[in-house]
């Protein structure tokens, strides 16, 4: 499947920028058109054949925004679509030779942000891509929550600890990313089990208590004291930042 051509670029949009781009595709001349046509615009790109691999890159690299095919080798992409939206809302492009309108009105419904089907105009995608950027967490200006020695940089996706970075998992991370949007305030436990596991895991409460466990054990020092405080049958405070 090949693009179409584009018309004259605007110099400005060459400007390079960090951003990073996640492209879920299984066909590698689509693959490698799109790294091209991005690098060239700035973008760090990364590449997944395989929704599986997708996943995890989209969990380890945090892109700023993500494009999928639907048409994967090991799991639907409306499978991948699901799964990311259990725990982030990063900007997800479809982009796929599914064309009927049943496909569009589906990954729209799942949390999908644009579609575009192949063959696809160079010019078009940029033009939604810098639409999508401007939605971005980034662009949001995303918090930045420090509090003695312990930093979390929503929009860099890194969290350090006494000056050390501290692996979360994708699950982890999302919690976290939640709490710290309400920081100061009380947060519902079924508003979090929403958030990070999806609308069907309001009961598990079990899975909410184990990971906020996780995440103390990580995070709080001696010397920053209790970070998350526990309101009992309610829900879960982060400490106000410095």
């Amino acid at each position: 499947m090949v693009a179409t051509a584009p018309h004259q670029r605007n110099s400005a949009d060459a400007t390079k920028s960090s951003y990073t781009a996640l492209v879920i595709d299984d066909e590698r001349p689509i693959r490698r058109l799109l790294r091209v046509l991005l690098e060239v615009q700035g973008y760090q790109v990364c590449e997944a054949e395989t929704g599986d691999l997708g996943l995890q890159l989209a969990a380890a690299r945090r892109p700023d925004v993500i494009l999928l095919d639907l048409g994967l080798p090991d799991m639907d992409g409306l499978t991948v679509l699901k799964q990311l939206r259990e725990w982030t809302r990063t900007p997800v492009l479809i982009l796929t030779v599914r064309d009927c309108e049943a496909d569009k009105v589906a990954a729209l419904d799942n949390g999908a942000d644009d579609y575009m089907t192949k063959p696809f105009g160079m010019d078009e995608l940029l033009a939604r891509l810098r639409a999508l950027r401007r939605h971005s967490p980034k662009a949001r200006g995303e918090p930045t929550y420090v509090r003695g020695d312990l930093t979390i940089d929503i929009s860099a996706h890194r969290v350090t600890v006494q000056d050390n970075e501290v692996h979360l998992t994708a699950t982890e991370y999302a919690l976290l990313h939640e709490l710290v949007r309400h920081a100061g305030k009380v947060v519902l436990q079924k508003q979090l089990l929403r958030a990070v596991w999806g609308p069907d895991a309001e009961s598990q409460l079990q899975y909410l208590r184990v990971y906020i466990t996780h995440l103390r054990k990580k995070l709080e020092t001696p010397d920053s004291g209790r970070l998350i405080e526990t309101q009992p049958g309610i829900g879960y405070r982060l400490i106000a930042g410095n």
